[in-house]
């Protein structure tokens, strides 16, 4: 694959998925769990991805917290409810006030397991890519942050990427608080730079960048067989249900005979996605430097040519499925775990 020609939003999914999936696979091999359909622990909690660190576990102390304020800390809304359904944590009326969410048992080890994941994969990606360039990355994506505009923002990102909602577009708190000082995760990094985009995208499109980079990217007119729009897009068939499903209301694709394939109306809204996704890379340059964007664009590049840390582990549930022949172009984080391709 050429990264060069690549749109800088499809090389910071690629990383950032990279780095979700690795992150994963260590947490799915030192914790105790199980899955729907690749056997596990029994009783014990129903396996999550990173996301659902970023936006909720992170939060809960020994004491617990407000469910009210879970929403404000995070920066964006989790799945409460599946959280609780699949054993991480427990929610119950407060002593005052308001109802309180508290890890169980199996939260406060996945909480355990969680917490120095993020500084071993950044190790990892150090040893494997050099120090000196993962330095580089973190502080060229610092930079960028730190000046995008505060209205784009709201003032706060969340540290990962928001679950997806109806027509699979992102939504950041409108009640999110000022993210505290510190060190941020290489992956916060870059789930903060590609929202921004997303953010912006979005604003100007009827579509969201989600479904508009992994799955109008891939039909065309003549059409491609359903059961192939996982392995051509990379994330999972679940995601591309419910992306055709959007796509099919608005006249925008068609299946006939399991073949997926654009409208005319589909054909100029890939073309719009197309031009749009320039446009605000221009934009970006303009606003951050060319050669900020450049040089972020060919750290990216590099990353996205190294596949070793993808490996899944031999009895992990990745080892069982079909590979794609790419990652994501956009993470589908969605209400099923976070896991970063739909699953």
């Amino acid at each position: 694959m050429d990264h060069a020609a690549l749109p800088l939003s499809a090389l910071l999914s690629h990383a950032l998925v990279a780095f979700t999936i690795e992150f994963d696979n260590e947490f799915e091999r030192r914790m105790p769990h199980r899955t729907t359909n690749y056997g596990g622990t029994p009783h014990a909690p129903w396996l999550v991805s990173l996301a659902m660190w970023s936006n909720c576990m992170q939060f809960i102390g020994q004491d617990g917290v407000r469910v009210g304020d879970l929403e404000e800390l995070a920066r964006t809304a989790t799945n409460l409810k599946g959280m609780e359904r699949w054993g991480y944590i427990v929610v119950a009326p407060g002593a005052r006030s308001g109802r309180i969410a508290r890890a169980t048992p199996a939260g406060r080890k996945a909480q355990e397991v969680w917490r120095p994941l993020f500084g071993e994969i950044e190790e990892r990606w150090e040893a494997r890519f050099g120090k000196p360039e993962i330095d580089r990355l973190r502080k060229s994506l610092g930079a960028l942050i730190s000046q995008v505009d505060t209205d784009l923002s709201k003032g706060a990102l969340p540290d990962c990427l928001p679950i997806l909602g109806y027509g699979l577009f992102g939504k950041i708190s409108d009640r999110a608080r000022r993210a505290p000082a510190g060190r941020l995760p290489l992956s916060a990094l870059l789930s903060q730079t590609l929202l921004a985009f997303a953010i912006e995208f979005e604003r100007e499109s009827e579509l969201s960048l989600a479904i508009c980079a992994n799955l109008l990217r891939v039909l065309d007119e003549k059409g491609v067989r359903v059961r192939n729009l996982p392995l051509l897009s990379g994330v999972s068939k679940e995601a591309i249900a419910v992306a055709l499903g959007f796509l099919r209301k608005r006249d925008i694709a068609m299946i006939e005979r399991n073949v997926a394939r654009l409208t005319p109306k589909g054909r100029e809204a890939q073309d719009a996605y197309r031009q749009l996704i320039d446009v605000i890379e221009e934009r970006w340059q303009k606003r951050f430097g060319k050669d900020t964007i450049r040089s972020l664009r060919e750290l990216l590049g590099h990353l996205a040519g190294d596949h070793r840390g993808l490996e899944p582990c031999p009895d992990g549930w990745r080892a069982s499925v079909r590979k794609p022949s790419t990652l994501p172009h956009y993470p589908m984080v969605l209400h099923r775990g976070g896991f970063p391709d739909g699953s």
